[in-house]
């Protein structure tokens, strides 16, 4: 008897001749219980166990009809019985375990079904109150109150298979490109960015530790990482190519479509690099790689993510995948939008930072495709970005991609790997003292970037609310579950 996930009977057994088996093995003296990924079709004919939940049931006077679906895939199996075997409680959400052989369907919309011998309820059903209803198209804004039981809907089962699908295609191309992956802390006590809105980490009065005197339990003040790039930097001194991949902590009052408390971000740091091309390289060919690869393996996760939010983004994104992506230079970008028709909100000036509405601007000036800036302001970069040395408009090696439906994704630079020039800089900033390490590292010339996850996804999918491609959103005034 072969316990399966519901994705192998939807749709693996399409795939001729292919059996792939992973997961749990708890083998048996006459039998093994197995999770597949894949089943042949040599699989029709064979008893099956299936457990799941209950998304449809029909009684008609000689036979029963369920949907039954476990999560791991879109589409719900088939199951007939007979209508002797119906119970009151096999209702929407009742958790079941059926017992059957694996029959090819007679309809063309389902290549099998089960011919059930056996149904255990094991849980019973939602109750009447239960917030979503079988056939109703909910909204992610009208699901998103119900933190507990989104994730019980259809649409965000979909969104969750494909950020799984997303994170495993991340962590392949980095590996695939010879990258080591490094867990960075999540307690830190730099401040990477140097905007000053992290969340600070204490234990509860009285159990402060051995130095409780200083008033902190660490040797000084700590916080949730807002990035890891400071210490990728540290471990480049060793690696050539270094990645992470991890939360990240942001202590902004916003309750935006754009920002949460805390994300995911990925970031990378690579050395012997010497311009930003290099870096615009491996942040297009990320993009493009992973997004390929969750297009090929969550095709039906996908389109009906697309048909449910964002009618016509597949085609979008498919245009997004075959463009090159264009490069501005800030003060390029700075042109165009003081030569733009539109009215903005804050006037473009050269030396400020570009606003989301500036970069939405930007990347519908070329062409609604995906446009690097690059080269910004001194000023406006921290103290770790490259000055290239120009006048009179100073700058530094820093690059921001900008997509559309988002804005700015990923952050980068190059780094300063001039000893004299990054002292000066943390001298004038008055964060020498603090900074002592980063000095000592001697790293030659090297770079990197960091992508906010799920502001790529929302990207992908054409979702407008960062919260709803999270599965437990973290927001000011929210920390719900």
């Amino acid at each position: 008897m072969l316990p399966i996930m519901l994705s192998a009977l939807t749709r693996g057994l399409r795939v001729a001749g292919q059996a792939v088996l992973s997961g749990r093995r708890y083998c048996k003296k006459t039998s093994a219980t197995r999770i597949c990924k894949a089943l042949s079709s040599r699989d029709l004919g064979r008893d099956i166990k299936i457990q799941g939940y209950v998304r449809s049931m029909q009684k008609k006077k000689k036979h029963l009809f369920l949907h039954v679906n476990d999560g791991s895939c879109l589409q719900s199996l088939q199951v007939v019985a007979s209508s002797e075997m119906y119970d009151s409680r096999l209702t929407f959400g009742s958790t079941v375990e059926i017992t059957g052989s694996l029959e090819k369907s007679p309809h063309q919309k389902q290549p099998v079904e089960l011919q059930a011998q056996h149904i255990q309820v094991i849980r019973e059903g939602h109750p009447v109150n239960f917030p979503f209803k079988v056939k109703e198209k909910h909204s992610l804004e009208y699901i998103r109150q119900f933190p507990h039981l989104r994730c019980r809907t259809e649409i965000f089962s979909s969104l969750m298979r494909i950020r799984s699908e997303a994170t495993s295609a991340i962590h392949s191309f980095f590996k695939d490109n010879g990258f080591v992956q490094i867990h960075t802390p999540v307690i830190t006590s730099n401040d990477c960015e140097g905007a000053g809105t992290m969340f600070q980490v204490e234990p509860p009065v009285g159990e402060r530790g051995q130095d409780a005197e200083q008033g902190h339990f660490f040797s000084a003040p700590a916080f949730l990482t807002v990035s890891g790039q400071l210490h990728l930097e540290v471990m480049a001194g060793a690696f050539p190519c270094v990645y992470t991949f991890g939360p990240a902590f942001r202590a902004e009052n916003s309750r935006s479509r754009r920002h949460l408390a805390e994300f995911y971000m990925v970031e990378a740091e690579m050395c012997f690099v010497n311009s930003l091309e290099d870096i615009m390289r491996v942040m297009e060919d990320l993009f493009k790689t992973v997004t390929e690869g969750i297009l090929s393996q969550c095709a039906e996760d996908v389109d009906f993510c697309h048909e449910y939010v964002s009618p016509g983004h597949k085609d979008r994104l498919n245009d997004m995948l075959k463009k090159k992506f264009t490069v501005l230079s800030y003060t390029e970008a700075i042109e165009v939008l003081k030569n733009s028709a539109q009215t903005f909100a804050f006037k473009p000036e050269w030396g400020c930072d570009l606003r989301t509405e500036h970069e939405k601007y930007l990347v519908q000036h070329s062409g609604n495709a995906p446009v690097f800036v690059i080269n910004y302001p001194y000023d406006l970069k921290p103290f770790y970005a490259r000055d290239n040395g120009d006048q009179p408009q100073h700058t530094v090696a820093a690059v921001d991609l900008l997509v559309p439906g988002v804005g700015e994704l990923c952050g980068g630079s190059l780094r300063e790997e001039r000893s004299e020039m990054l002292r000066s800089r943390l001298d004038k900033a008055g964060m020498k003292d603090a900074y002592q390490w980063y000095l000592e590292l001697g790293l030659g010339p090297h770079g990197g970037f960091g992508m906010g996850f799920e502001r790529y996804l929302r990207c992908i999918l054409g979702v407008d609310n960062i919260k709803d491609v999270i599965p437990f959103a973290r927001f000011t005034h929210s920390c719900q579950l």
